[in-house]
Protein backbone atom coordinates (compact mmCIF):
# COMPACT_ATOMS: atom_id res chain seq x y z
CA UNK A 1 0.00 0.00 0.00
CA UNK A 2 1.52 3.34 -1.00
CA UNK A 3 1.68 5.76 1.89
CA UNK A 4 3.31 9.15 2.20
CA UNK A 5 5.53 9.75 5.18
CA UNK A 6 4.04 11.78 7.99
CA UNK A 7 6.27 13.42 10.57
CA UNK A 8 5.61 15.25 13.78
CA UNK A 9 8.05 18.17 13.56
CA UNK A 10 9.18 19.91 16.71
CA UNK A 11 9.17 23.67 16.88
CA UNK A 12 12.87 24.45 16.92
CA UNK A 13 14.08 27.78 18.28
CA UNK A 14 16.35 29.45 15.79
CA UNK A 15 19.65 30.56 17.37
CA UNK A 16 19.85 33.69 15.20
CA UNK A 17 17.43 35.62 17.43
CA UNK A 18 19.50 34.91 20.55
CA UNK A 19 22.74 35.95 18.86
CA UNK A 20 21.15 39.18 17.63
CA UNK A 21 19.99 40.00 21.16
CA UNK A 22 23.47 39.36 22.59
CA UNK A 23 25.04 41.54 19.90
CA UNK A 24 22.56 44.33 20.62
CA UNK A 25 23.34 44.25 24.35
CA UNK A 26 27.09 44.32 23.66
CA UNK A 27 26.74 47.28 21.29
CA UNK A 28 24.71 49.17 23.89
CA UNK A 29 27.26 48.43 26.61
CA UNK A 30 30.13 49.47 24.35
CA UNK A 31 28.29 52.64 23.36
CA UNK A 32 27.94 53.89 26.94
CA UNK A 33 31.71 54.37 27.61
CA UNK A 34 32.10 55.89 24.16
CA UNK A 35 29.35 58.40 24.87
CA UNK A 36 30.95 59.25 28.22
CA UNK A 37 34.37 59.61 26.58
CA UNK A 38 33.00 62.00 23.94
CA UNK A 39 31.20 64.03 26.61
CA UNK A 40 34.36 64.25 28.70
CA UNK A 41 36.40 65.36 25.69
CA UNK A 42 33.86 68.05 24.85
CA UNK A 43 33.70 69.16 28.47
CA UNK A 44 37.50 69.39 28.61
CA UNK A 45 37.58 71.59 25.52
CA UNK A 46 34.90 73.89 26.91
CA UNK A 47 36.70 74.19 30.24
CA UNK A 48 40.04 74.97 28.57
CA UNK A 49 38.38 77.57 26.39
CA UNK A 50 36.73 79.25 29.37
CA UNK A 51 39.95 79.23 31.40
CA UNK A 52 42.00 80.65 28.52
CA UNK A 53 39.47 83.38 27.87
CA UNK A 54 39.30 84.26 31.56
CA UNK A 55 43.08 84.35 31.94
CA UNK A 56 43.58 86.41 28.80
CA UNK A 57 40.87 88.82 29.89
CA UNK A 58 42.45 89.21 33.34
CA UNK A 59 45.93 89.90 31.96
CA UNK A 60 44.55 92.33 29.40
CA UNK A 61 42.52 94.12 32.04
CA UNK A 62 45.51 94.41 34.37
CA UNK A 63 47.70 95.69 31.57
CA UNK A 64 45.09 98.23 30.49
CA UNK A 65 44.61 99.40 34.04
CA UNK A 66 48.36 99.67 34.51
CA UNK A 67 48.82 101.59 31.27
CA UNK A 68 45.94 103.99 31.87
CA UNK A 69 46.24 104.59 35.58
CA UNK A 70 49.95 104.10 36.30
CA UNK A 71 52.04 104.74 33.24
CA UNK A 72 49.91 107.66 32.12
CA UNK A 73 50.28 109.41 35.50
CA UNK A 74 54.02 108.76 35.55
CA UNK A 75 54.49 110.22 32.10
CA UNK A 76 52.31 113.22 32.99
CA UNK A 77 54.60 114.10 35.96
CA UNK A 78 58.21 113.53 34.91
CA UNK A 79 60.51 112.67 37.70
CA UNK A 80 62.80 109.94 38.85
CA UNK A 81 60.26 107.20 38.07
CA UNK A 82 60.78 105.94 34.54
CA UNK A 83 58.69 103.26 32.70
CA UNK A 84 61.21 101.12 30.82
CA UNK A 85 61.30 97.56 29.61
CA UNK A 86 64.49 96.82 31.58
CA UNK A 87 63.19 98.35 34.76
CA UNK A 88 65.19 96.01 36.96
CA UNK A 89 68.52 97.55 35.84
CA UNK A 90 67.37 101.18 35.77
CA UNK A 91 67.13 103.21 39.02
CA UNK A 92 63.58 104.40 39.48
CA UNK A 93 62.46 102.20 36.60
CA UNK A 94 59.06 100.59 36.48
CA UNK A 95 57.91 98.02 33.88
CA UNK A 96 56.11 99.17 30.83
CA UNK A 97 52.69 97.50 30.21
CA UNK A 98 54.13 94.91 27.86
CA UNK A 99 56.76 93.91 30.36
CA UNK A 100 54.14 93.77 33.09
CA UNK A 101 52.11 91.36 30.98
CA UNK A 102 55.15 89.14 30.48
CA UNK A 103 55.90 89.24 34.21
CA UNK A 104 52.33 88.29 35.05
CA UNK A 105 52.49 85.41 32.55
CA UNK A 106 55.73 84.16 34.08
CA UNK A 107 54.29 84.26 37.60
CA UNK A 108 51.16 82.42 36.47
CA UNK A 109 53.21 79.79 34.62
CA UNK A 110 55.34 79.20 37.73
CA UNK A 111 52.21 78.49 39.75
CA UNK A 112 50.41 76.58 36.97
CA UNK A 113 52.77 74.42 34.94
CA UNK A 114 50.05 73.61 32.43
CA UNK A 115 49.57 77.30 31.52
CA UNK A 116 51.76 79.15 29.05
CA UNK A 117 51.59 82.90 28.31
CA UNK A 118 53.17 84.81 25.46
CA UNK A 119 53.20 88.52 24.64
CA UNK A 120 54.76 88.82 21.21
CA UNK A 121 55.02 91.20 18.24
CA UNK A 122 56.60 91.15 14.85
CA UNK A 123 57.85 94.75 15.47
CA UNK A 124 60.22 94.58 18.48
CA UNK A 125 62.23 97.63 19.64
CA UNK A 126 65.79 97.98 18.43
CA UNK A 127 68.24 95.89 20.39
CA UNK A 128 65.57 93.37 21.43
CA UNK A 129 65.53 89.81 20.17
CA UNK A 130 62.83 89.04 17.61
CA UNK A 131 59.90 86.88 18.74
CA UNK A 132 59.68 83.51 16.94
CA UNK A 133 56.13 82.70 15.79
CA UNK A 134 54.70 79.51 14.35
CA UNK A 135 52.24 79.34 11.46
CA UNK A 136 49.17 79.58 13.70
CA UNK A 137 50.52 82.71 15.42
CA UNK A 138 51.55 84.39 12.16
CA UNK A 139 48.15 83.66 10.61
CA UNK A 140 46.36 84.90 13.72
CA UNK A 141 48.31 88.20 13.77
CA UNK A 142 47.60 88.86 10.11
CA UNK A 143 43.89 88.17 10.49
CA UNK A 144 43.55 90.21 13.70
CA UNK A 145 45.15 93.25 12.05
CA UNK A 146 42.51 92.94 9.39
CA UNK A 147 39.70 92.43 11.92
CA UNK A 148 40.66 92.67 15.62
CA UNK A 149 37.19 91.48 16.72
CA UNK A 150 37.90 87.90 15.64
CA UNK A 151 38.53 85.08 18.11
CA UNK A 152 41.52 82.99 17.16
CA UNK A 153 41.65 79.61 18.94
CA UNK A 154 42.70 76.03 18.24
CA UNK A 155 42.68 72.71 20.09
CA UNK A 156 45.31 70.03 19.68
CA UNK A 157 45.36 66.58 21.26
CA UNK A 158 48.43 64.63 22.29
CA UNK A 159 47.67 61.28 23.87
CA UNK A 160 45.01 61.83 26.53
CA UNK A 161 45.63 65.60 26.85
CA UNK A 162 44.04 68.57 25.11
CA UNK A 163 45.91 71.84 24.53
CA UNK A 164 43.82 74.94 24.00
CA UNK A 165 45.53 77.97 22.44
CA UNK A 166 43.76 81.34 22.55
CA UNK A 167 45.16 84.42 20.77
CA UNK A 168 43.81 87.93 21.35
CA UNK A 169 45.03 91.16 19.80
CA UNK A 170 47.21 93.72 21.63
CA UNK A 171 45.44 97.02 20.94
CA UNK A 172 47.41 100.27 21.04
CA UNK A 173 45.99 102.68 23.59
CA UNK A 174 46.70 106.47 23.86
CA UNK A 175 49.61 106.01 26.27
CA UNK A 176 51.09 103.26 24.13
CA UNK A 177 50.83 105.37 20.97
CA UNK A 178 52.51 108.34 22.66
CA UNK A 179 55.33 106.20 24.04
CA UNK A 180 56.00 104.25 20.85
CA UNK A 181 55.83 107.17 18.46
CA UNK A 182 58.30 109.20 20.61
CA UNK A 183 60.76 106.42 21.39
CA UNK A 184 63.83 106.49 19.10
CA UNK A 185 64.14 102.65 19.36
CA UNK A 186 60.61 102.06 18.10
CA UNK A 187 60.55 100.46 14.61
CA UNK A 188 57.29 102.28 13.85
CA UNK A 189 56.47 105.88 14.81
CA UNK A 190 53.08 106.32 13.18
CA UNK A 191 50.97 104.23 15.54
CA UNK A 192 47.35 105.17 16.05
CA UNK A 193 44.96 104.32 18.82
CA UNK A 194 43.24 101.02 18.00
CA UNK A 195 46.07 99.56 15.94
CA UNK A 196 47.10 95.95 16.57
CA UNK A 197 50.68 95.93 17.72
CA UNK A 198 51.00 92.20 18.40
CA UNK A 199 49.24 89.23 19.97
CA UNK A 200 48.69 87.83 23.42
CA UNK A 201 48.55 84.02 23.57
CA UNK A 202 47.33 81.83 26.40
CA UNK A 203 47.91 78.05 26.13
CA UNK A 204 46.43 75.63 28.65
CA UNK A 205 47.11 71.89 28.60
CA UNK A 206 44.92 69.50 30.52
CA UNK A 207 44.59 65.68 30.52
CA UNK A 208 40.90 65.33 29.81
CA UNK A 209 40.86 61.82 31.28
CA UNK A 210 41.15 63.48 34.70
CA UNK A 211 37.62 64.81 34.22
CA UNK A 212 36.31 61.29 34.21
CA UNK A 213 36.06 61.40 37.98
CA UNK A 214 33.52 64.18 37.61
CA UNK A 215 31.16 61.44 36.48
CA UNK A 216 31.85 59.02 39.31
CA UNK A 217 28.20 58.38 40.07
CA UNK A 218 27.45 57.90 36.39
CA UNK A 219 30.43 55.57 36.10
CA UNK A 220 29.22 53.57 39.07
CA UNK A 221 25.84 53.32 37.40
CA UNK A 222 27.46 52.19 34.15
CA UNK A 223 29.47 49.61 36.06
CA UNK A 224 26.36 48.05 37.55
CA UNK A 225 24.51 48.27 34.24
CA UNK A 226 27.43 46.57 32.50
CA UNK A 227 27.60 43.87 35.16
CA UNK A 228 23.86 43.31 34.82
CA UNK A 229 24.17 43.19 31.03
CA UNK A 230 27.00 40.67 31.14
CA UNK A 231 25.04 38.61 33.64
CA UNK A 232 22.03 38.75 31.35
CA UNK A 233 24.14 37.63 28.38
CA UNK A 234 25.59 34.73 30.36
CA UNK A 235 22.11 33.73 31.55
CA UNK A 236 20.75 34.01 28.03
CA UNK A 237 23.55 31.88 26.65
CA UNK A 238 22.96 29.28 29.34
CA UNK A 239 19.25 29.25 28.58
CA UNK A 240 20.06 29.08 24.86
CA UNK A 241 22.26 26.04 25.46
CA UNK A 242 19.48 24.40 27.48
CA UNK A 243 16.92 25.18 24.78
CA UNK A 244 19.20 23.82 22.06
CA UNK A 245 19.69 20.63 24.06
CA UNK A 246 15.91 20.34 24.49
CA UNK A 247 15.42 20.99 20.76
CA UNK A 248 17.92 18.27 19.89
CA UNK A 249 16.11 15.88 22.19
CA UNK A 250 12.75 16.89 20.68
CA UNK A 251 14.14 16.47 17.19
CA UNK A 252 15.42 13.00 18.02
CA UNK A 253 12.05 12.13 19.59
CA UNK A 254 10.19 13.52 16.57
CA UNK A 255 12.37 11.52 14.21
CA UNK A 256 11.68 8.41 16.24
CA UNK A 257 7.94 9.12 16.27
CA UNK A 258 7.99 9.87 12.54
CA UNK A 259 9.68 6.54 11.88
CA UNK A 260 7.20 4.71 14.11
CA UNK A 261 4.23 6.52 12.55
CA UNK A 262 5.49 5.66 9.07
CA UNK A 263 5.73 2.00 10.03
CA UNK A 264 2.27 2.09 11.63
CA UNK A 265 0.84 3.71 8.49
CA UNK A 266 1.67 0.56 6.54
CA UNK A 267 -0.91 -1.31 8.63
CA UNK A 268 -3.71 1.26 8.34
CA UNK A 269 -5.73 2.74 5.54
CA UNK A 270 -4.54 6.30 4.81
CA UNK A 271 -7.91 7.80 5.76
CA UNK A 272 -7.90 6.03 9.15
CA UNK A 273 -4.26 6.86 9.75
CA UNK A 274 -4.85 10.54 8.96
CA UNK A 275 -7.92 10.80 11.19
CA UNK A 276 -6.11 9.19 14.14
CA UNK A 277 -2.86 11.17 13.93
CA UNK A 278 -4.64 14.47 13.25
CA UNK A 279 -6.73 14.01 16.41
CA UNK A 280 -10.06 13.80 14.56
CA UNK A 281 -10.70 10.27 15.81
CA UNK A 282 -10.11 8.77 19.25
CA UNK A 283 -8.61 5.30 19.58
CA UNK A 284 -11.43 3.85 21.62
CA UNK A 285 -13.91 1.04 21.09
CA UNK A 286 -16.66 2.81 19.23
CA UNK A 287 -18.80 1.95 16.18
CA UNK A 288 -21.36 3.71 14.02
CA UNK A 289 -24.00 2.49 11.63
CA UNK A 290 -23.48 3.92 8.16
CA UNK A 291 -24.56 3.30 4.61
CA UNK A 292 -21.50 1.99 2.80
CA UNK A 293 -20.60 0.59 -0.59
CA UNK A 294 -18.52 -2.53 -0.03
CA UNK A 295 -16.11 -4.04 -2.54
CA UNK A 296 -14.80 -7.60 -2.25
CA UNK A 297 -12.40 -9.28 -4.69
CA UNK A 298 -10.83 -12.72 -4.81
CA UNK A 299 -8.43 -14.54 -7.15
CA UNK A 300 -10.12 -17.49 -8.86
CA UNK A 301 -8.43 -20.86 -8.26
CA UNK A 302 -5.71 -19.22 -6.16
CA UNK A 303 -4.94 -22.52 -4.40
CA UNK A 304 -4.30 -24.26 -7.71
CA UNK A 305 -2.16 -21.32 -8.80
CA UNK A 306 0.01 -21.62 -5.70
CA UNK A 307 0.73 -25.25 -6.58
CA UNK A 308 1.93 -24.31 -10.07
CA UNK A 309 4.22 -21.43 -9.05
CA UNK A 310 7.38 -21.32 -7.00
CA UNK A 311 6.90 -19.57 -3.63
CA UNK A 312 9.22 -16.70 -4.65
CA UNK A 313 7.38 -16.07 -7.92
CA UNK A 314 3.99 -16.35 -6.22
CA UNK A 315 5.03 -13.89 -3.49
CA UNK A 316 6.31 -11.40 -6.07
CA UNK A 317 3.16 -11.62 -8.18
CA UNK A 318 0.83 -11.38 -5.19
CA UNK A 319 2.64 -8.36 -3.72
CA UNK A 320 2.63 -6.62 -7.10
CA UNK A 321 -1.08 -7.38 -7.51
CA UNK A 322 -2.00 -6.08 -4.05
CA UNK A 323 0.16 -2.99 -4.49
CA UNK A 324 -1.43 -2.08 -7.83
CA UNK A 325 -4.96 -2.70 -6.55
CA UNK A 326 -4.31 -0.66 -3.40
CA UNK A 327 -3.02 2.25 -5.46
CA UNK A 328 -6.19 2.24 -7.54
CA UNK A 329 -8.37 2.04 -4.41
CA UNK A 330 -6.64 5.09 -2.92
CA UNK A 331 -6.98 6.92 -6.23
CA UNK A 332 -10.78 6.67 -6.00
CA UNK A 333 -10.96 7.40 -2.26
CA UNK A 334 -11.68 3.90 -1.01
CA UNK A 335 -10.87 2.82 2.53
CA UNK A 336 -8.83 -0.39 2.41
CA UNK A 337 -10.16 -2.53 5.23
CA UNK A 338 -7.87 -5.54 4.99
CA UNK A 339 -6.20 -8.18 2.87
CA UNK A 340 -7.55 -11.68 3.54
CA UNK A 341 -4.92 -13.80 1.87
CA UNK A 342 -5.47 -13.02 -1.81
CA UNK A 343 -8.81 -11.26 -1.16
CA UNK A 344 -9.26 -7.49 -0.83
CA UNK A 345 -11.96 -5.71 1.20
CA UNK A 346 -12.53 -2.02 0.42
CA UNK A 347 -15.43 0.21 1.43
CA UNK A 348 -16.65 3.71 0.51
CA UNK A 349 -18.59 6.10 2.77
CA UNK A 350 -16.35 6.18 5.86
CA UNK A 351 -14.51 8.05 7.29
CA UNK A 352 -15.33 10.44 4.43
CA UNK A 353 -18.36 10.30 2.17
CA UNK A 354 -19.56 12.18 -0.92
CA UNK A 355 -23.05 10.75 -0.69
CA UNK A 356 -24.34 7.23 -1.32
CA UNK A 357 -24.60 7.60 -5.12
CA UNK A 358 -21.14 9.15 -5.57
CA UNK A 359 -19.60 6.56 -3.25
CA UNK A 360 -21.16 3.73 -5.28
CA UNK A 361 -19.99 5.23 -8.59
CA UNK A 362 -16.47 5.71 -7.25
CA UNK A 363 -16.43 2.06 -6.17
CA UNK A 364 -17.63 0.89 -9.61
CA UNK A 365 -15.05 3.05 -11.42
CA UNK A 366 -12.42 1.59 -9.14
CA UNK A 367 -13.45 -2.00 -9.93
CA UNK A 368 -13.41 -1.35 -13.69
CA UNK A 369 -10.02 0.34 -13.42
CA UNK A 370 -8.75 -2.66 -11.44
CA UNK A 371 -9.87 -5.10 -14.15
CA UNK A 372 -8.18 -2.92 -16.76
CA UNK A 373 -4.94 -2.90 -14.82
CA UNK A 374 -5.20 -6.65 -14.30
CA UNK A 375 -5.35 -7.12 -18.06
CA UNK A 376 -2.06 -5.19 -18.36
CA UNK A 377 -0.49 -7.15 -15.49
CA UNK A 378 -1.48 -10.50 -17.01
CA UNK A 379 0.23 -9.61 -20.25
CA UNK A 380 3.31 -8.67 -18.27
CA UNK A 381 3.24 -11.86 -16.18
CA UNK A 382 2.82 -14.06 -19.28
CA UNK A 383 5.81 -12.31 -20.82
CA UNK A 384 7.75 -13.16 -17.67
CA UNK A 385 6.89 -16.88 -17.98
CA UNK A 386 3.65 -17.35 -16.00
CA UNK A 387 1.29 -19.54 -18.01
CA UNK A 388 -1.89 -18.82 -16.06
CA UNK A 389 -1.82 -15.44 -14.32
CA UNK A 390 -4.36 -14.31 -11.75
CA UNK A 391 -8.00 -14.01 -12.78
CA UNK A 392 -10.03 -11.96 -10.30
CA UNK A 393 -13.71 -11.94 -9.47
CA UNK A 394 -15.27 -8.84 -7.89
CA UNK A 395 -18.47 -8.18 -5.98
CA UNK A 396 -20.01 -4.83 -4.93
CA UNK A 397 -22.91 -4.20 -2.55
CA UNK A 398 -24.45 -1.11 -0.91
CA UNK A 399 -26.11 -1.22 2.50
CA UNK A 400 -25.90 -0.37 6.18
CA UNK A 401 -23.01 -1.77 8.25
CA UNK A 402 -21.46 -1.19 11.63
CA UNK A 403 -18.12 0.56 11.12
CA UNK A 404 -15.55 1.56 13.72
CA UNK A 405 -13.07 0.15 16.23
CA UNK A 406 -13.73 -3.46 17.20
CA UNK A 407 -11.68 -5.47 19.66
CA UNK A 408 -10.34 -4.88 23.16
CA UNK A 409 -8.60 -2.01 24.92
CA UNK A 410 -5.27 -3.69 24.11
CA UNK A 411 -5.89 -4.66 20.48
CA UNK A 412 -8.32 -2.99 18.08
CA UNK A 413 -9.19 -3.28 14.42
CA UNK A 414 -10.97 -0.63 12.38
CA UNK A 415 -13.32 -2.61 10.18
CA UNK A 416 -16.93 -3.19 9.13
CA UNK A 417 -19.34 -5.85 10.33
CA UNK A 418 -22.74 -6.78 8.98
CA UNK A 419 -24.70 -8.93 6.57
CA UNK A 420 -24.23 -6.36 3.78
CA UNK A 421 -20.45 -6.89 3.95
CA UNK A 422 -20.98 -10.64 3.74
CA UNK A 423 -23.24 -10.09 0.73
CA UNK A 424 -20.40 -8.37 -1.14
CA UNK A 425 -18.26 -11.47 -0.58
CA UNK A 426 -21.16 -13.69 -1.73
CA UNK A 427 -21.62 -11.64 -4.92
CA UNK A 428 -17.96 -12.11 -5.67
CA UNK A 429 -18.33 -15.88 -5.55
CA UNK A 430 -21.30 -15.60 -7.93
CA UNK A 431 -19.24 -13.68 -10.49
CA UNK A 432 -17.60 -15.32 -13.46
CA UNK A 433 -13.84 -15.18 -13.63
CA UNK A 434 -12.65 -11.72 -14.66
CA UNK A 435 -16.08 -10.04 -14.16
CA UNK A 436 -17.80 -7.67 -11.74
CA UNK A 437 -21.15 -8.45 -10.08
CA UNK A 438 -23.14 -5.79 -8.20
CA UNK A 439 -26.26 -5.96 -6.08
CA UNK A 440 -29.53 -4.28 -7.04
CA UNK A 441 -28.98 -1.67 -4.28
CA UNK A 442 -25.72 -0.67 -5.96
CA UNK A 443 -27.18 -0.94 -9.47
CA UNK A 444 -29.96 1.50 -8.54
CA UNK A 445 -27.31 4.11 -7.61
CA UNK A 446 -25.08 3.63 -10.69
CA UNK A 447 -27.55 2.64 -13.41
CA UNK A 448 -26.93 5.89 -15.30
CA UNK A 449 -23.30 4.97 -15.92
CA UNK A 450 -23.34 1.17 -16.30
CA UNK A 451 -24.56 -1.56 -18.59
CA UNK A 452 -25.41 -4.60 -16.51
CA UNK A 453 -27.36 -7.81 -17.00
CA UNK A 454 -29.46 -9.28 -14.18
CA UNK A 455 -28.56 -12.77 -13.01
CA UNK A 456 -30.72 -15.39 -11.25
CA UNK A 457 -31.65 -14.33 -7.70
CA UNK A 458 -29.60 -15.68 -4.80
CA UNK A 459 -30.24 -16.03 -1.10
CA UNK A 460 -27.87 -16.05 1.80
CA UNK A 461 -27.93 -16.47 5.53
CA UNK A 462 -28.72 -13.29 7.43
CA UNK A 463 -30.57 -11.62 4.53
CA UNK A 464 -34.25 -12.50 4.26
CA UNK A 465 -34.84 -11.00 0.82
CA UNK A 466 -33.80 -12.50 -2.48
CA UNK A 467 -30.82 -10.70 -3.93
CA UNK A 468 -30.72 -10.02 -7.65
CA UNK A 469 -27.11 -9.79 -8.86
CA UNK A 470 -26.17 -7.73 -11.90
CA UNK A 471 -23.22 -8.67 -14.08
CA UNK A 472 -21.39 -5.56 -15.24
CA UNK A 473 -20.84 -5.58 -18.98
CA UNK A 474 -19.41 -2.13 -19.38
CA UNK A 475 -19.69 1.55 -18.61
CA UNK A 476 -21.63 4.28 -20.38
CA UNK A 477 -20.01 7.58 -21.32
CA UNK A 478 -21.68 10.62 -19.83
CA UNK A 479 -21.94 12.20 -23.29
CA UNK A 480 -23.84 9.70 -25.41
CA UNK A 481 -24.60 6.79 -23.04
CA UNK A 482 -22.92 4.42 -25.49
CA UNK A 483 -20.87 1.44 -24.36
CA UNK A 484 -17.27 2.57 -24.05
CA UNK A 485 -15.52 -0.12 -21.95
CA UNK A 486 -15.58 -3.85 -22.68
CA UNK A 487 -13.72 -6.15 -20.31
CA UNK A 488 -13.70 -9.96 -20.41
CA UNK A 489 -11.11 -12.24 -18.79
CA UNK A 490 -11.12 -16.04 -18.71
CA UNK A 491 -8.90 -18.92 -19.58
CA UNK A 492 -7.72 -18.28 -23.15
CA UNK A 493 -9.29 -14.78 -23.34
CA UNK A 494 -8.08 -11.41 -22.03
CA UNK A 495 -10.15 -8.64 -23.57
CA UNK A 496 -10.20 -5.03 -22.37
CA UNK A 497 -11.52 -2.44 -24.84
CA UNK A 498 -11.84 1.20 -23.78
CA UNK A 499 -13.30 3.13 -26.68
CA UNK A 500 -12.54 6.47 -25.03
CA UNK A 501 -8.83 5.71 -25.25
CA UNK A 502 -8.81 4.43 -28.83
CA UNK A 503 -7.41 7.05 -31.19
CA UNK A 504 -9.35 7.74 -34.39
CA UNK A 505 -6.35 6.68 -36.45
CA UNK A 506 -6.28 3.29 -34.67
CA UNK A 507 -9.94 2.32 -35.06
CA UNK A 508 -9.15 0.40 -38.26
CA UNK A 509 -6.50 -1.70 -36.54
CA UNK A 510 -8.84 -2.40 -33.60
CA UNK A 511 -11.63 -3.46 -35.97
CA UNK A 512 -9.24 -5.70 -37.95
CA UNK A 513 -7.96 -7.33 -34.73
CA UNK A 514 -11.49 -8.04 -33.51
CA UNK A 515 -12.58 -9.43 -36.89
CA UNK A 516 -9.47 -11.62 -37.05
CA UNK A 517 -10.28 -12.93 -33.59
CA UNK A 518 -13.87 -13.71 -34.59
CA UNK A 519 -12.69 -15.43 -37.79
CA UNK A 520 -10.24 -17.57 -35.83
CA UNK A 521 -12.97 -18.49 -33.36
CA UNK A 522 -15.41 -19.39 -36.16
CA UNK A 523 -12.72 -21.50 -37.84
CA UNK A 524 -12.13 -23.38 -34.56
CA UNK A 525 -15.85 -23.99 -34.15
CA UNK A 526 -16.13 -25.27 -37.76
CA UNK A 527 -13.50 -27.97 -37.28
CA UNK A 528 -14.53 -31.56 -36.49
CA UNK A 529 -14.03 -32.48 -32.81
CA UNK A 530 -11.12 -34.77 -33.67
CA UNK A 531 -9.33 -31.98 -35.56
CA UNK A 532 -9.94 -29.55 -32.74
CA UNK A 533 -8.32 -31.89 -30.24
Amino acid sequence: MAQSETSLPGRAIHPFGGKLLVLLVLVMLAGLPLAVWLDISTLSKNMLKRQSEDLSSVVSSIRAYYANNVITRVLAAPGEVKPVHNYESVPGGIPIPATLSLELGRVIQEKQANISYRFISDLPFKGRAPHPMDAFEQNALARLRHNPDQEMATVTRAGFSNTYRLITPIIMGAACVKCHNSNPDSPKTDWRVGDVRGIQEVSITQPFAANIFSFKYLLIYFFFVGAAGIGFILLQRRQGAIIQAVNRELEATNNFLATISLKISRYLSPQIYKSIFSGQRDVIIHTERKRLTIFFSDIKDFTATTERLQPEALTSMLNEYLTEMSSIALKYGGTIDKFIGDAILVFFGDPETRGAAEDAKACLYMAVDMQKRLGELKAKWRHEGTERPFIVRMGINTGYCNVGNFGSNDRMDYTIIGAEANLAARLQTAAEAGTIVISYETYALVQDIVIATPLPPITMKGIQREVIPYAVEGLLSSADRSLHVLSEHMSGLDLHLNLDQVEASDTGRVRTALLDALAALDQKLARPPSAAS
